[in-house]
């Protein structure tokens, strides 16, 4: 196994792990400004109101995006397990 491999390896599984923690992240960044907003101008500086709203955005999309994440990881997983003979000699 070659470096190259190795390199391409890592790389599509950084480029994986980005591309399906994306949706949560964005959802929870979005939720967090909107709240964060809506505390600088209404002048509530209670910290505790940011968490609910993000755990219930968060949990909503996991359950939308759920099983395109699964699938995504999925097929990275059987991809590899079909190179193995390839990277083995």
């Amino acid at each position: 196994m070659s470096q190259a491999e190795v390199i391409t390896i890592g790389r599509q599984a950084l480029y994986v792990v980005i591309l399906a923690s994306a949706p949560i992240l964005g959802v929870g960044l979005l939720v967090g400004l909107i709240i964060s907003i809506f505390q600088a101008t209404t002048q509530i500086n209670d910290q505790t109101l940011v968490f609910v709203p993000k755990i219930i955005a968060v949990l909503l999309i996991i359950l939308i995006s759920g099983p395109w994440m699964m699938n995504l990881l999925i097929d990275y997983t059987l991809k590899l397990f079909n190179q193995i003979n390839t990277f083995t000699g």
